[in-house]
């Protein structure tokens, strides 16, 4: 039977009413169940349970390192690695058999960074832009939940701000991005992203865009360009140590696009002994 047009409209209004009554509610509390707390409970708990994170107290893993180097070179080095940390200290190190690449150092020791030469009286882009971004390093993100020091363990401190910013595809596989924020501020953008069914640390990335300058003419203008930096963790290879699940497989990768050139390397680290609660001397957390 056709309706008339009066009660055709009203039917029509009935079921708008209807649709945004039900429907649009339903999305809008799926999204308001995602907190920043949940997600921060979820990660802890695929790490381990809460009684073996607080009895590790300090963690030495070590591994092997290759480095790669893409541009403006390509080369590339064999060498171990070692990772150690305790509370907010931590140390990474990666020694080099080659004289023309010696290693790669980056501790923090409750006050200060320290950030290594690559060889003496050189230090390599990776290093430079560490140690002009300190807070990477004094935050605990560099090394991710391999470090003692991961500030997802502990979220309440106030130097910083951990919020939700929604999902986003990472290899392929469905995650949940998370920025960091110091409170001082940062000309950096950071993302941590966990896996979304396992809440597992996969990926950090930080991002840095310093716009570009103008030249003495509206000619030298047209030729500036933004400098770009981005630096990315992966981790991978999950299972089980000393009761935590941890990565085995890490990956550091650094680019850099400026008017000067660009630069782009990655260190692959495969760790494969994880050593708990051993006292670590302070003078590993500074480098000299």
């Amino acid at each position: 039977m056709k309706l008339p047009k009066t009660k055709f409209k009203i039917v029509c209004a009935v079921m708008v009413a209807l649709i945004t009554g039900t429907v649009m509610p339903f999305r809008g509390a799926a999204v308001d169940k995602v907190s920043m707390e949940e997600v921060i409970v979820k990660h802890l708990e695929a790490i381990g349970e809460a009684d073996t994170r607080a009895s590790i107290t300090s963690r030495i893993i070590t591994g092997t390192v290759t480095a790669a180097y893409h541009a403006p070179r390509i080369a590339t080095f064999e060498g171990k690695a070692i990772m150690a940390s305790t509370e907010n200290k931590s140390f990474i190190g990666l020694q080099f058999e080659n004289s023309g690449y010696a290693q790669e150092k980056f501790a923090y020791d409750g006050q200060d960074v320290t950030i290594g030469l690559m060889n003496p009286g050189e230090r390599s882009n990776l290093g430079d832009f560490l140690l002009t971004h300190k807070d990477i390093v004094r935050f605990g993100m560099l090394g991710g939940i391999l470090s003692s020091a991961w500030p997802l363990l502990n979220a309440a401190d106030p130097k910083f701000k951990l919020s939700y910013a929604g999902t986003k595809k990472i290899n392929g596989a469905p995650a949940i991005e998370v920025t960091l924020m110091p409170k001082k501020g940062s000309d950096i953008q950071v993302s941590i992203f966990l896996d979304q069914e396992t809440y597992r640390h996969i990926r950090t990335e930080y991002t840095r865009v310093i716009t570009a300058g103008l030249g003495a003419n509206k000619d030298a203008s047209g030729s500036q360009r933004p400098t770009r930096y981005r630096l990315v963790e992966d981790f991978s290879d999950f299972s089980k140590e000393g009761g935590l699940m941890f990565p085995h497989t890490y990956k550091i990768s650094f680019s850099l696009d400026t008017m000067a050139g660009t630069g782009s390397a990655d260190w692959t680290i495969k760790l494969n002994q994880f050593s708990f609660n051993q006292k670590i001397p302070p003078s590993t957390f500074k480098v000299q």
